[in-house]
């Protein structure tokens, strides 16, 4: 695709930045709006459950929804309820009319959105550039959640609402309405291409079942599935405790727990400048084991260390390694489901896999209660990605060779040989 292929993939990219950063913003804001309104810690605590049930909910329709329509209209589309949604915020929260049901409204509402947005943005990424190049431009998608949400939307959000309550909400409204202006610069037609072995249908109902059955018929993408479903969960019991870990076992404060958590974006942003470079030199293969077991020895050995600077080196590891995983595991996928399920998928696959991720929490939070200390559940989250990598490297090693790209994975090539 050459040069047009990177002015199109550029488009994506500063829209998709504008979006990340909407998202980093609201990520602060809406618990310290609903910090103003309500001290009860479970409603504070349901806003996060709020946010995450439309991927339960609607990532599978929202998937079948991408498969039937023009993804970049689409992904506008949901910019600009972002926009709408977070606006209306805004002006209640400005005229002292907003509620907690209100808040947990506009974040269900927003979550639906994000479940069209965010898989738009994957889904497009193979209509944009060479498949040679999906590892560049998956590593490039990584890093503009990573600067948008933590690195420039969190504080932004917090200083934000230091200013006015509703200042974040406005921000976030401004974000949303150009990153949908920016998807108007993305030319041309983004509709799913039909393959010849998939299934032509209508109905929602009936164009979920192909996919279905199309994955049922691919044990590669299923067990890159249950892989992807049991790391977020085991990363969970850590990354759920983190906070306790940070105040209680390495005696920070608050305040220092913010400049703490940041190691993890620095090294997710280190992740999203090597994992490419990784593939080229060694191979898929290596990379993604290799990344799952530096996952795990990262983060079970922060649970032997109390030594604050240490422990934050640690967990940059951790986040570097992540992301170096999910390049890899995003490239697989972009590479062997044809076009016209991807959007279905990827539904699937989010619903599954972040499904799995409120589970994680709450084994996370009973091994705490049990073992009485979050450090000794950040070993056994450690010991577990360790554990499945070993796992991984057998049920994943008849697909070794289309791993690695010899032949190519395409649509109906994930079958074991």
């Amino acid at each position: 695709m050459g040069t047009l292929g990177n002015n199109r993939l550029n488009w994506l990219l500063s829209s998709s930045a504008l979006s990340n950063l909407g998202d980093g913003i609201g990520q602060v804001a809406f618990p310290l709006v609903a910090a103003m309104l309500t001290r009860d810690p479970v409603l504070i605590a349901g806003l996060a459950v709020a946010q995450m049930l439309p991927w339960l909910l609607f990532g599978a329709v929202a998937g079948v929804l991408l498969d039937r329509v023009d993804r970049r209209r689409a992904m506008l589309v949901a910019n600009v309820l972002h926009a709408v949604v977070v606006g209306a915020l805004a002006i209640m929260v400005l005229a002292g009319t907003a509620s907690i049901p209100i808040v947990y409204v506009a974040a269900l509402l927003m979550g639906t959105a994000e479940t069209v947005a965010d898989s738009a943005a994957t889904v497009l990424i193979p209509a944009l550039v060479d498949k040679s190049d999906l590892e560049s431009a998956n590593s490039k998608l990584q890093s503009t959640e990573i600067v948008g949400q933590i690195f420039v939307g969190n504080p932004v959000g917090s200083l934000a609402f230091a200013v006015f309550a509703a200042f974040p909400f406005l921000l976030n409204t401004a974000a949303y309405v150009l990153a949908a202006i920016l998807l108007v610069g993305l030319a041309g037609s983004y509709s799913a291409r039909q393959a010849a072995d998939v299934e032509p249908v209508r109905g929602m109902r009936a164009e979920f079942a192909v996919g279905v059955r199309w994955l049922r018929g691919s044990p590669l993408i299923l067990r890159l599935i249950v892989l992807a479903g049991l790391l977020g969960m085991t990363m969970e019991f850590a990354q759920a405790q983190l906070v306790l870990y940070a105040l209680e076992d390495l005696r920070l404060s608050e305040a220092a727990f913010g400049v703490f958590a940041f190691a993890a974006g620095v090294g997710g942003l280190a992740g999203t400048g090597i994992a490419a470079r990784l593939v080229a030199r060694f191979s898929r293969w290596s990379v993604l084991l290799a990344g799952i077991v530096v996952s795990g020895l990262a983060i079970g050995a922060m649970g032997l260390v109390h030594q604050p600077v240490l422990a934050a080196v640690l967990l940059g590891c951790f986040g570097g390694a992540v992301i170096v995983i999910n390049v890899v595991v995003g490239t697989l996928r972009h590479l062997a489901v044809p076009d016209a399920l991807l959007g279905r998928v990827i539904g699937v696959w989010r619903t599954l896999v972040w499904g799995a991720v409120p589970v994680g929490a709450l084994i996370g939070g009973l091994l705490t209660r049990w073992l009485h200390s979050p450090s000794w559940t950040f070993v056994v989250s450690g010991a577990s990605q360790v554990v499945i990598a070993g796992a991984a490297a057998m049920f994943l090693r008849p697909f070794r060779a289309r791993i690695n790209g010899r032949p190519a994975l395409s649509a109906g090539a994930d079958t074991v040989a």
